[in-house]
Parts: structure tokens; C-alpha cells; sequence
């Protein structure tokens, strides 16, 4: 069976969210159930020159947008055993970020259109085209427009994975016809029209032969209008070929006894070295060493949906606990100031640090005690499950992929891996976190919660079964 796997980023070439991490992982584990699975990406400027060196030019083609010709250069690397392939045109890729200019349709109308000739040009005929959020929808119009024309689509099929539906690529309907070089007949409201407008989104909604998302409990939420971001009408129309997979992370690439980012490794047997992580930790981010207070932590774009009003609302209540808080990450100036406030405000429990690296994201999750996920929409999330893999035990909202990953610890029982509270309420969240650092207090009790939590199943092993028995079923159709 033979993959091809459209993705607008993916590690270790180029990251900026949790896509990124599924497209590395993923085409990695369905190569290893003996699935002939390719990857094509946009070749970016930003891409570390290490893997440029590595590139092979292996073909050369034109798309038409409408009048134009737009040159495709393709570029070949083999990585981890999966072939991946690089799109050039230096007038669309060739920028400083990846994602927010004014021609992005044009831009992924463009990736698009190339995804869907790449394999007449490299010998790679694909049953299945897998696409992946707004960026490579049209994939999933244009095989269907394709093959009213041309044979070699006739038996093409595609699935359309959402990652987070409430960025859906919105342009003007002038794409259309100017760009997208397609009938009108494809714009209306059981098509790719969305208030007037094209919703690239969409058109992988209605025209893929299989919907997925990243967890089961998101495949349900997005049916209704709190979280269906104005599509959840065509989705429940379209909700027959929806399926709801939950993404794994790469037990290789995230495994506390091997990562070199941590000062010390550590695994099951040896748990307790877990708090020289913390010791090293709190003398980086100039906190008091103690290694027996509870550090809770985030890493986290800072935006609205990871519920950081909650956070908000009770931070000072949560500040008079004898414990102390650690935040990474960017996102909206609000919420950087509320870090840096409280940080100033007390100095001995809140360092902020407002920006992103990778390796101090890996030092938190292996120092810290309680990793804060207070989501207001989580499709899966990726954090959770790399906190679980570290013996850090998440406290989360019981939503989207965070409700069908971590499980509220039950010590009667010796059942759950982390807490959990389900409405969105600041003082509900409150009210767990206390309940965990209460059970922090009984170490013996705290240590058989990190076991619980290292032992949590979230590897691709079974999500990759289940995607290729969906590709094999429609296959078969």
C-alpha cells in the first residue's frame, strides 16, 4: 500500500506546532507495519542547511494557477527509513516564517496542485493521499476535479486529518477562478463556500473519502457549535466517514532515560534521580533549591485556549500554597505581562520565561512535579502525554485528546494517571490542584502516581494500526 502523507511542517525539519511532531512520528510508524508511506513538504528557506546538503533533486514540473505556470522543484531525502519530499519555488517559500503573508492561498493553492502531480513525475503512484489541516485541503477537491479528466485519479483516495479546526484558511472567493483555477460550481454551502468566502478547510471536509481528527473525544466535541468554529453543520452532515485517532508521541525521541537535554536520566527503576532534574531546574531559573516543594509547570503557546484566564483568576490564591511555578512559552502580550507580574511579585515561587527552546521545554517536563493544562479546546495535545512519559503528572481539563489521556487518579484504587476537572471554571481547577498537592505531601502515595504515569500507553503503536486499517478499507471501496 503506498502513502503519500501531505504535511505543511514536520520534524526535524521544521517545526512551529504540534502538526509538526505528527507528521515526524507518524509516517515513521506506518513504515514500520510495511506501508510504503512518503512525505512532501514546502521546502523552506528556514530549513537547517544540515538537511539541504542532504537533498537530491529528483524532479522538475510547472502548476497552473489559473494563467499563470508556477515552476515546482523537487527535492529527496530519506530520514529515519521514511522518503521525504521537498517542494521548491523560491517566490512562495523563500521568507523568514512559514505561515501569515497575504498570498497564503496562493501560496498553499500552489503546494496543493503540486502534492496532486508529484506522482507523475516521480514514479510514485499513491492509493491514498493523507492531508493534514488548511494548508494541504485543496488536495482533496483537486483529486476529485482531477479525475473527471484524467485516469490516474479515478482510484486515488484521500483522508483529511484535523488537527485544529479554528484555523481553516479563509480567503476571498476571487481565489477561485484566479488561483484555484476551478468551477463554480464548487462554491456553495455544501462545498467550499463559507459566508461568502472559500474556506480551504472545508473543502477537505466535504471532498476527502475519510474525515479523522486527532482524538475520539475532539471527533465528538467538533459536531457541535461550542467547538464546531461555525463548520459543525457540515461535519455532522459529513460525520458518516469521520473517525476520531488519537496521536502518539516518539517514544525514541521523547525517553527520559536517554534524552540529552536533561542533566539526569532516568527511567521506571530509577525514578528517584527525577529530582536532581528539579534541583538543576530550580538553580537555572534562580528559584530557592528545595527539592521536596512542589513545582507546578507549563509550556505552552500563551493564548487564550489553553485556558490561561483560568490561570489568571486564581494565580495569587494559588501563590499563597508553599510551591512554586514554572511557565515557557510566547503568545499574546496579556498574558506575558501577567508572568512577568507575578514573577516580580513573588520572585521566590514564579520564574517566567517568555520564549521557546526545546531543550529547557525537556528540562521542565523531567524537573517538575505537576504539568497545568487547563484547556478551553484541546484537539489532542502533544504536552500531556510527553509530561506522563516523564513521571510528571498532568492536571487538565477533561476535553478533546486531554479527557481520553489522563485519567484521575483514584489512590483507593491505584487507578488514573493525573487529575482532571471538567467544566471551565477557575476554582474547579483550583479545587484539583489542591487535591494534588495535598496527595503530594504523601511521597509514598506521589511515587505510585508516577509509576502510574510512566506506564501510560501513548506511542504510535495503535494509532498506526488504526490508520492503516482505515487505509486499507478504502482501498477496498
Amino acid at each position: 500500500m503506498r502513502i503519500l502523507y501531505a504535511a505543511s511542517e514536520s520534524v526535524p525539519f521544521i517545526k512551529t506546532g504540534g502538526l509538526a511532531d505528527v507528521a515526524g512520528s507518524l509516517p515513521k510508524s506506518l513504515k514500520n507495519n510495511r506501508t510504503d508511506v512518503r512525505v512532501v513538504l514546502p521546502l523552506y528557506s528556514m530549513i537547517p542547511q544540515k538537511y539541504k546538503d542532504q537533498m537530491e533533486k529528483v524532479a522538475a514540473y510547472t502548476v497552473d494557477l489559473n494563467w499563470r505556470s508556477q515552476y515546482v522543484g523537487v527535492y529527496s531525502i530519506e530520514h529515519e527509513g521514511v522518503t521525504y519530499y521537498f517542494l521548491d519555488n523560491e517566490f512562495y517559500f523563500k521568507r523568514d516564517g512559514l505561515y501569515g503573508y497575504f498570498d497564503d492561498g496562493e501560496r498553499f493553492t500552489w503546494f496543493s496542485k503540486a502534492i496532486c502531480l508529484l506522482g507523475k513525475h516521480i514514479d510514485f503512484k499513491p492509493d491514498i493521499i493523507h492531508t493534514n489541516d488548511w494548508h494541504s485541503a485543496l488536495v482533496n477537491l483537486y483529486v476529485k476535479d482531477f479525475a473527471i479528466g484524467d485516469d490516474w485519479f479515478k482510484d486515488v483516495k484521500t483522508v483529511f486529518t484535523i488537527h485544529n479546526l479554528k484555523y481553516q484558511g479563509i480567503f476571498d472567493p476571487v481565489m477561485l477562478g484566479e488561483v484555484m483555477g476551478v468551477s463554480e460550481d464548487y462554491f456553495h454551502e455544501h462545498g467550499i463556500e463559507f459566508y461568502n468566502k472559500v474556506n480551504f478547510m472545508k473543502a477537505g471536509i466535504v471532498y476527502s473519502d475519510s474525515l479523522t481528527t486527532v482524538s475520539q473525544s475532539y471527533s465528538e466535541e467538533i459536531k457541535h457549535p461550542y467547538f464546531g468554529e461555525q463548520l459543525d453543520g457540515i461535519i455532522r452532515l459529513q460525520e458518516n466517514k469521520l473517525t476520531g485517532i488519537l496521536n502518539g508521541i516518539d517514544y525514541e525521541e521523547y525517553h527520559p532515560k536517554k534524552d540529552g537535554n536533561i542533566v539526569a536520566n532516568y527511567d521506571l527503576r530509577s525514578i528517584k534521580k527525577k529530582r536532581d532534574n528539579k534541583v538543576a531546574l530550580q538553580k537555572m531559573y534562580n528559584l530557592p533549591v528545595d527539592e521536596n516543594k512542589p513545582m507546578i509547570a507549563m509550556v505552552s503557546r500563551l493564548v487564550s485556549m489553553k485556558g490561561l484566564d483560568l490561570v489568571a483568576h486564581i494565580f495569587d490564591e494559588l501563590l499563597q500554597e508553599d510551591l512554586q511555578f514554572v511557565v515557557l512559552g510566547t503568545g499574546d502580550s496579556s498574558y506575558q505581562d501577567m508572568f512577568h507580574y507575578f514573577q516580580h511579585k513573588y520572585p521566590d515561587k514564579v520564574a517566567a520565561r517568555i520564549y521557546f527552546s526545546e531543550k529547557e521545554s525537556r528540562q521542565i517536563y523531567a524537573g517538575s512535579d505537576l504539568f497545568l493544562m487547563p484547556s478551553l479546546a484541546e484537539p489532542c495535545g502533544i504536552s500531556q502525554m510527553i509530561a506522563l512519559r516523564y513521571g510528571t503528572i498532568p492536571l487538565v481539563r477533561e476535553v478533546g485528546g486531554l479527557k481520553d489521556t489522563v485519567h484521575h487518579y483514584d489512590p483507593e484504587k491505584k487507578e488514573g494517571n493525573g487529575f482532571t476537572f471538567t467544566n471551565f471554571n477557575a476554582h474547579e481547577m483550583l479545587f484539583a490542584l489542591k487535591e494534588a498537592l495535598a496527595l503530594y505531601k504523601d511521597q509514598e502515595e506521589w511515587m505510585q502516581l508516577i509509576k502510574q504515569a510512566m506506564k501510560s500507553k501513548n506511542d504510535w503503536q495503535e494509532s498506526s494500526k488504526k490508520y492503516r486499517a482505515l487505509y486499507q478499507d478504502l482501498t477496498k471501496k
